[in-house]
C-alpha cells in the first residue's frame, strides 16, 4: 500500500502546484524556465504515475473489501465513465459547448471517474485511490473557479460540430476501453 500512496502524493502533488502552491511554481518556473519546469512536472508525474499502477495492482491483492457494491453500482458507473469520457473529450475538442459552458471539463470529467469508480469497487485500495483523485478533482475545481473570476479568459463560442464531434470521440473512446483496454490493463472487464 505504501507504494500506492507514495504514487498518489507524486502525481496528485504535481497536479496540485496550482492549488496549493501558485506563488512557488510561478517563482520556480521564473527561475528556470518554462521548459525545465515542464520537464520537472512531467518527469515527476510520470515516475508518480509508475508508481501508482504498480502501487495499486498489489494493494488491490492484499487489501480487503470495505463493502461488497450492488450489482447495479456496476451499470451506473458505467454510466457515469461514459459521461467522463464525453467530459475528457470536451478538453480537447474545439468549439464545444460542455467547455464553453463549464470551462474545466477535464476536471470534472477525474471527479465523475473516481465518484462512478468508487460506487463499484469497495476494497480499501479502491477507496484509497478514487477517493484520492476525487479529492484532489474537487480541490482543483474549486481553485480553477477561483482563478476563473480574478483572471477570466475569453469564452470560445460552441459549434454543433464540435460538440457533436465531443460526443462521439467520448464515446469511442469509453467503448475502447470499457470492451477491451480495462480488461487488458486492470484485469477487470467492467461489462462482462
Amino acid at each position: 500500500m505504501s507504494i500506492l500512496i507514495i504514487g498518489l502524493v507524486l502525481l496528485l502533488g504535481t497536479h496540485s502546484a496550482r492549488i496549493f502552491a501558485e506563488p512557488a511554481r510561478t517563482a520556480l518556473i521564473a527561475r528556470g524556465g518554462l521548459a525545465a519546469w515542464r520537464f520537472v512536472y512531467a518527469l515527476v508525474s510520470l515516475i508518480g504515475l509508475v508508481l501508482l499502477v504498480w502501487g495499486y495492482s498489489q494493494a488491490r491483492l492484499t487489501t480487503g473489501a470495505l463493502w461488497t457494491p450492488p450489482v447495479g453500482l456496476r451499470h451506473l458507473a458505467a454510466l457515469l465513465v461514459l459521461f467522463a469520457f464525453i467530459l475528457l473529450a470536451a478538453a480537447y475538442v474545439p468549439h464545444n459547448a460542455f467547455k464553453a459552458r463549464l470551462r474545466h471539463p477535464m476536471v470534472l470529467s477525474v471527479k465523475l471517474w473516481a465518484f462512478a469508480h468508487l460506487l463499484a469497487n469497495g476494497s480499501s485500495a479502491d477507496v484509497i485511490l478514487f477517493g484520492s483523485f476525487l479529492l484532489w478533482a474537487v480541490l482543483s475545481f474549486r481553485a480553477a473557479r477561483r482563478r476563473d473570476q480574478t483572471q477570466p479568459s475569453p469564452i470560445v463560442p460552441s459549434t454543433a460540430t464540435g460538440t457533436l464531434t465531443t460526443i462521439v470521440l467520448g464515446i469511442a473512446g469509453w467503448a475502447l476501453v470499457a470492451f477491451w483496454l480495462h480488461g487488458l490493463i486492470i484485469g477487470v472487464r467492467p461489462l462482462g
